[in-house]
């Protein structure tokens, strides 16, 4: 049986002093009960690794970083390295989130390359999905996943694609508070899974988790995630309140 995971991804939010209280925070409302069966994971600064191992490891939460390096090791000032992030005990990393597109240019074989060293490493990769307004309103928005998943996923093995969460953002609903209807979110779902059947068995297809992202929030997680192919979320701003990131992940006791 998949995973059901609501992962929040800070972004480039929170002075320490503020990711202490946010991390403790949530583990105060976790302690208050939450679904059993859902994988909650935290994503805040790369600064922060050694706070949130040590209050993830007590209270029983991931953690993770929102990118790493392309490169092993090296002369890449500023760069973090999936050792590095190993090193620090985190299991997950996002990568191919549409702002490493958007505005430090990734593309999709950069992002295999990420894959490929978080692989390595240990981490489980949270590659991210979507569709620009633009391409959706052309009606490409299939052809543009399957191009996304194709050239960086598809060339893994089927055991190195079984290690692969997939998250898809429609890329005009992330920050924008336009929220891709269920309808939308499940019939890219179940695109998406059944890209990942054609190419790998629909073994494969069952078990990978997919989660949407893209303005969900405590109000419309329940609705979002009462659809079959949806696994959870990847949760941008309301993971920076403790009391709404937690109603999303206790909203699937919501779900019937």
């Amino acid at each position: 049986m998949r995973k059901k995971i609501v992962a929040g991804n800070w972004k480039m939010n929170k002075v320490f002093s503020e990711a202490e209280d946010l991390l403790f925070g949530i583990a105060d409302q976790l302690k208050k009960g939450h679904p059993a069966e859902v994988t909650v994971v935290v994503f805040p600064p790369v600064l922060y690794l050694e706070l949130a191992n040590d209050v993830s490891t007590e209270h029983g939460f991931g953690f993770g970083v929102q990118n790493i390096s392309e490169h092993e090791s090296g002369a890449y000032t500023g760069e973090i390295s999936a050792a590095m992030v190993q090193s620090m005990g985190a299991k997950y990393v996002i990568l191919g989130h549409s702002e490493r597109r958007q505005y430090f240019g990734e593309n999709d074989n950069a992002v295999a390359k990420k894959i490929e060293l978080a692989l390595r490493h240990e981490l489980t990769p949270i590659y991210c999905c979507g569709e620009a307004l633009e391409e959706r309103e052309n009606g490409h928005h299939f052809n543009v996943v399957e191009s996304q998943l194709s050239d960086a996923l598809f060339k893994l093995s089927e055991d190195e694609f079984k290690r692969i969460i997939i998250a898809y953002e429609p890329v005009w609903a992330i920050g924008t508070g336009r929220t891709a209807t269920p309808e939308q979110a499940q019939e890219m779902h179940a695109f998406i899974r059944s890209s990942v059947a054609a190419k790998f068995g629909h073994d494969a297809a069952s078990e990978v988790s997919i989660l949407y992202g893209g303005s969900c929030n405590a109000s419309n997680a329940a609705e979002l995630f009462a659809n079959p192919d949806v696994d959870g979320g990847l949760i941008g701003g309301a993971s920076l309140k403790p009391e709404d990131f937690v109603a999303i992940v206790n909203s699937f006791g919501e779900v019937k």
